[in-house]
């Protein structure tokens, strides 16, 4: 079935809501996570979310894209809407320059249990506490890239379907499975420290404290079921965490300086301990 191609005649007009109105916590929809949406940006993000199975509700495009950079999205789509007008039009309902002119509303899917992301893994990351859509999306592409086979986050860190974070993985929230690690935040550190020891894997806090042990720890290497935590931009992470972990782990540092930022740390923390 082909796409129904809608020219937009007004910002406020009914369909182009999760483009305009909605903010990304009335997007998630919390209370009927069935009926939640999300937004991807350009062709080759919205690609990657159709092959890893993610279904769109609309695309939102300029016309000039239609026969172009949208082509091929449009194709898969099927019988979706197709909203269009000119750039400027599509710069005021978004309030941003649409990047490559494509964006599109998709359905949130269920997410998985913390058991089923973690079930026959070997090397898992716990997003704890990052709020920055910029560095969570980071993380993802690097955990994608380097071996990371799940990734579990804190109930206050960033959604990870944020439309930045999808952005800035490059799709790559769409290729590693991933979910919550409890409910309300009084579920970690303690519960789900407890549960991810249940499963058999060792917890090890990414953290300059004088008791780390070297991120090319040889005891730390060889464990088979490794959970590796990235803590929040600034503070990092809280004693608590780090307290209730079997490791404490570090990145030596050169030239005095004191740290990284958490989206580089856990790039090098992946290759490492992925070896």
């Amino acid at each position: 079935m082909s796409a129904s191609v809608i020219e937009i005649t007004s910002p406020d007009m009914q369909g182009v809501e999760p483009y305009f109105s909605l903010t990304e916590h009335q997007l998630r929809n919390k209370l009927h996570s069935e009926k939640g949406l999300f937004i991807a940006e350009s062709p080759k993000v919205i690609g990657v979310a159709l092959d890893a199975g993610y279904k769109p509700v609309s695309l939102l495009t300029s016309r000039k894209h239609i026969e172009g950079d949208a082509a091929l999205v449009i194709s898969r789509c099927g019988n979706i809407p197709i909203y269009t007008g000119d750039d400027a039009l599509l710069e005021r309902i978004t309030g941003f320059k649409v990047t490559r002119g494509v964006l599109c509303a998709m359905h949130r899917p269920s997410l998985p249990t913390v058991e089923d992301v973690c079930k026959g893994k070997r090397r898992i990351v716990i997003i704890d506490n990052v709020v920055d859509s910029t560095n969570v999306g980071a993380i993802f592409r690097s955990a994608a890239a380097l071996g990371i086979d799940g990734v579990l986050l804190t109930p206050t860190s960033c959604d990870p379907l944020n439309r930045r974070s999808v952005r800035v993985s490059m799709g790559s929230v769409f290729l590693v499975p991933w979910t919550y690690l409890g409910d309300t935040e009084a579920a970690w550190p303690s519960e789900g420290m407890s549960r991810l020891h249940s499963l058999g894997f060792r917890v090890a806090s990414m953290a300059l404290k004088e008791n780390s042990v070297s991120i090319d720890d040889k005891a730390l290497q060889a464990e088979p079921h490794l959970a590796i935590v990235m803590g929040t931009e600034g503070e990092g992470l809280t004693d608590e965490v780090i307290n209730a972990s079997d490791y404490v782990v570090r990145i030596p540092m050169s030239h005095n300086v004191d740290s990284l930022n958490v989206a580089a740390a856990a790039a090098v923390a992946f290759w490492q301990l992925t070896r």
